[in-house]
């Protein structure tokens, strides 16, 4: 597993640890982390922190997105897609889409390269999570 997949995974971890829903997301831009950070939907009681969001949050402002690459836990959903697609951010690398399939097909479709690594760890925590919160996960993928 590369460092930035790595950087993702312990800030779903981070995000269980403190309550909240187990998705982390890490920006690299030259091959440097530029923003990470994670699903705060409970923890801040706001529906549109997804760990996306909350990776291009504290991210910042780094003006031009060209040749960024976004790591996520899990698939990113449409509002982190429309996210990935506003800001032209070229490539996506999820560590799964097996509990939730996302938006792969609407990104690819805006020129998004998408790599899903298909990784049991993930799938196990994202599992297992779900499993223990069905009411919760509904909530966060709006069902």
């Amino acid at each position: 597993m590369d460092e930035f997949m790595a950087a993702a995974i312990a800030q779903a971890q981070q995000g269980l640890a403190e309550g909240g829903i187990p998705i982390g997301s890490v920006l690299v831009k030259d091959d440097k982390i530029v923003g990470q950070g994670h699903n705060k939907r409970v923890q801040d009681g706001d529906p549109v922190t997804h760990a996306e969001i909350d990776c291009l949050r504290n991210a910042g402002r780094i003006g031009n997105y060209k040749g960024t690459t976004l790591y996520s836990t899990l698939m990113p959903c449409y509002l982190c897609a429309g996210a990935v697609v506003q800001f032209g951010i070229k490539k996506v690398i999820a560590a799964e889409s097996a509990n939730f399939a996302g938006a792969k097909d609407f990104m690819e479709a805006h020129g998004v390269e998408v790599i899903d690594l298909n990784m049991y760890e993930c799938k196990r925590m994202m599992g297992d999570f779900i499993e223990k919160n069905p009411s919760l996960w509904n909530e966060d993928i709006g069902e």
